[in-house]
């Protein structure tokens, strides 16, 4: 028990970085929150898991071929700590460089917009191949398949609490990108991103 709090608690820190960090679908939330509140965020965190739930399922069978390659979990490691440290520097750069976002009139689809923005987002497919990917084989070397059913219920709620509550909080105020806090969150975020990326490296050592 104590193995899975550990593993889910790193998920959830892990995630939460790459969930909480601004990009096209946190832009189009906080548009679409302006309009519609959390529901708004709701229904593009479900057209986010439409697109994340048949990749992690297809990352998780992809382990299996993979691991015959001795090395697998080496590069994986390696792979996974470049990949963070990046992510880190990218997000404390662009929070630092972040300005207040104005609003302006969508009649798309909430859902589709959800969808498309994950799928077409390089960002989010570089970080489930990579990040996603070494967490996803970790938990499949201890659980086996249950191990991408853990992943996914860890890091999948952040999504929908996360896209919900910026909606929610748009709608209210359109200063949200400005908050203070906010960006000493994504910080703070950032900063475990590399030790994370530290530790990975370190295991293989």
């Amino acid at each position: 028990m104590e193995q899975i709090i550990e593993f889910v608690v790193m998920v959830i820190i892990i995630s939460a970085s790459g969930v909480m960090a601004p990009g096209p679908l946190f832009a189009a939330n906080i548009a679409y929150g302006l309009q519609g509140g959390g529901k708004a965020g709701i229904k593009m965190a479900v057209g986010h898991t439409i697109v994340e739930l048949p990749l992690v399922i297809l990352l998780g069978v992809g382990v299996f071929s993979l691991e015959i390659f001795p090395e697998f979990g080496t590069w994986i490691s390696i792979l996974g700590a470049i990949t963070l440290f990046v992510f880190a520097g990218i997000q404390i750069k662009t929070i630092l460089q972040m300005k207040k976002t104005t609003s302006f009139n969508l009649k798309h689809s909430t859902i589709l917009t959800g969808i498309t923005l994950s799928a077409l987002n390089p960002f989010f497919i570089i970080w489930w191949l990579s990040i996603g990917f070494k967490l996803i084989s970790d938990a499949m070397l201890i659980w086996a398949f249950m191990g991408i059913v853990v992943v996914f219920l860890s890091h999948i709620w952040i999504d929908f609490v996360w896209l919900y509550s910026v909606a929610c909080l748009a709608s209210k105020s359109s200063k949200i990108l400005s908050n203070r806090n906010y960006k000493i969150l994504m910080i703070g975020l950032s900063a475990m991103l590399i030790y994370f990326g530290i530790s990975f490296i370190t295991d293989i050592i």
